[in-house]
């Protein structure tokens, strides 16, 4: 039975094609706000690290209303890192707005994204976003569309999918590239026709999967997912099934549905509609809410595996507790143990000697977002160089995870990318000009990534554009050379001091500046050769009682070199730790006492 008031339609793209701009219009145009009222823009993306960063990471529910019927939108992560929130939230849409820059074009996140959608069978809406940018190019943006539906084996049904033209930023959509309409009811309208109605039996019994889980300090774990069949009361009585295949019977307190931007207290919900319940304590993403009578089990929700792991460490810093509250390794334990009850896309363990907890994700981006999250909360942590996670093969052979990389670079530079992915294991596999720009495409292995960011954009003077998701597990490519050049390490706790600092950056790179705590084993710059120089930071000048008959020089120091979290975890080295705060991000040897580490590293 067809619900036709309701549409649910999720929204996917490649990370800064207007994705989450166009989801603002689409508000505007449901009228969710008031004509007077204040409204920043991205106002979907509410997390801070979002917002700082630009990219969605946690898919959200909204809804809006438009001709007696209710349209409830799935805003998705655009980054192949939290491509788990993509395979998730899919499960509860009937069909998706494929946003595409028509500038760029189709890119890597943009097939991933989209191969799940075609894998689901959902109903694709392309919007051709930006038209009003320079350089647009809608027509071959469409063509290379159609050629990566071809590409991904879309039916014949998914490959006539309607087009809509828009301008986010500017609030318009249109049918045609110039047709010169300046609203957006087209994108409206063909929504309304184009995406199907749910298709549920509302007197069936009831079957609901968890996709997401929220959280209220008031009524605790809230779930989230889509009424297949069945109508949901509150106070009804429930059969909930466990991923595990544990069974138990429970009371549903409070039923949701979402309406605007937040979520609308129902006595009863449908089938059809996206819903949010209470009353499932330890509610988890792939569970069955169900008919005690009658109980249905849905397809569990597949999510690919991690690829990359870090180990996390209670900080034992010789400044720990100067800049964080939370300190202790039972709390790091607890919080980590938290993380893994509603984020099924990391696997997070204890290691057997208790020294640390192993985190595995799907790449940097998402370790260091969860990182960051801690960071901010008063956690002081310490972590170590990530690996990846390798396989083995039926006949026993060692398989590790391949990355598909795709680079946007100023044609003049292009040799010197396709260097830096060779000394890194890369192999080209595509190379196309598209003007004054140069497109390639290579197969390098996950862990030939890190680090690799910051080596091209030094390549290409700040030009380069990269972007990379995981293609395929393929056999061992061996070992490579790794960083070259050696760090310089403090070899005593102190403060630095400007002196000390003037006559070490003529030996290499400072990541410190003048009046910054350091401690003995801490990393204050990078050597210029290879091996590893213990160096003084706290060093000053000697004054006889004699004025030296010409003026001291003036000291210039040349502004330290500062890392992200992504760029300090693809720096360091096996024997090096990133000590996190929420105040700094310091490097650091593993063994902090220089004759002790001199030791460790004869002993190798």
């Amino acid at each position: 039975m067809k619900q036709e008031h309701i549409r649910n339609v999720a929204i996917i793209a490649h990370v800064d094609h207007g994705k989450t701009t166009l989801v603002d219009r689409l508000l505007y145009a449901g009228n969710v706000f008031r004509e007077n009222q204040q409204v920043e823009e991205r106002v979907l993306d509410s997390n801070d690290q979002e917002r700082e960063r630009g990219i969605t990471i946690l898919s959200k529910n909204i809804s809006i209303h438009y001709k007696d019927t209710k349209i409830n939108i799935i805003d998705t992560p655009g980054h192949a890192d939290f491509g788990g929130e993509v395979e998730r939230v899919l499960n509860m849409a009937d069909g998706a707005l494929l946003i595409v820059d028509a500038f760029e074009g189709p890119m890597p996140q943009t097939r991933f994204v989209l191969r799940h959608a075609l894998d689901l069978g959902l109903r694709i809406l392309v919007v051709i976003n930006k038209i009003d940018r320079p350089g647009a190019r809608p027509d071959e943006v469409l063509d290379e569309v159609f050629d990566l539906m071809v590409e991904l084996d879309a039916n014949d049904e998914q490959l006539d999918f309607p087009v809509i033209y828009a301008s986010a930023v500017n609030g318009y959509a249109r049918f045609e590239p110039n047709d010169g309409n300046m609203d957006m009811v087209p994108l409206l309208d063909t929504i309304l026709k184009e995406i199907p109605a749910p298709d549920c039996e509302p007197a069936g019994p009831v079957a609901l999967q968890i996709c997401t889980v929220d959280h209220s300090s008031f009524v605790g774990r809230i779930g989230v997912g889509r009424l297949f069949s069945g109508t949901l009361h509150k106070n009804d009585q429930v059969l909930v099934i466990k991923r595990s295949g544990t069974r138990y019977n429970t009371g549903i307190k409070q039923v949701f549905t979402f309406d605007n931007l937040g979520k609308k207290e129902e006595d009863e919900v449908h089938a059809g509609d996206i819903v949010a319940v209470v009353g499932v304590e330890d509610a988890d993403i792939g569970d069955m809410v169900t008919s005690i009578d009658q109980p249905i089990e849905l397809d569990p929700i597949k999510i690919d595996e991690p690829t990359m792991a870090v180990v996390f460490q209670a900080s034992d810093s010789p400044l720990v507790g100067s800049d964080g509250d939370i300190v202790g390794a039972r709390q790091l334990n607890e919080r980590l143990m938290k993380e893994a009850e509603g984020n099924v896309t990391m696997r997070i363990t204890e290691l057997e000697d208790k020294t640390g907890i192993e985190v595995a994700g799907r790449g940097i981006l998402q370790i260091s977002v969860l990182i960051e999250t801690m960071r901010r909360e008063g956690f002081e942590l310490q972590v170590g160089r990530p690996r990846v996670i390798m396989k083995k093969d039926a006949n026993g052979k060692t398989l590790e995870p391949i990355e598909e990389a795709t680079v946007e670079v100023p044609s003049e530079y292009a040799g010197k990318c396709i260097e830096v992915f060779g000394n890194a294991g890369g192999e080209m596999t595509d190379m196309a000009s598209k003007g004054d720009q140069t497109h390639l495409v290579f197969k390098i292995p996950s862990r030939g990534t890190m680090g690799l960011r910051t080596k091209l954009l030094n390549a290409s003077r700040g030009e380069a554009n990269m972007f990379h998701r995981f293609s395929e597990y393929g056999p061992y490519r061996g070992e490579y050379a790794g960083r070259k050049n050696g760090s310089m390490i403090s070899m005593t706790t102190e403060k630095s001091v400007a002196y000390a600092l003037d006559t070490l950056q003529q030996r290499g790179t400072l990541f410190i500046g003048p009046g910054e705590d350091c401690y003995e084993g801490m990393i204050v710059g990078e050597s210029a050769k290879e091996g590893d120089m213990v160096v003084n930071i706290a060093k000053s000048k000697n004054l006889g009682n004699q004025r030296s008959s010409g003026a001291d020089k003036a000291i210039q120091l040349t502004p330290p070199t500062t890392f992200t979290l992504e760029e300090a975890l693809e720096y360091i080295q096996e024997d090096e730790l990133v000590e996190v705060t929420p105040k700094n991000i310091r490097l650091r040897k593993r063994i902090l006492d220089t004759v002790a580490r001199k030791k460790a590293n004869k002993n190798r």
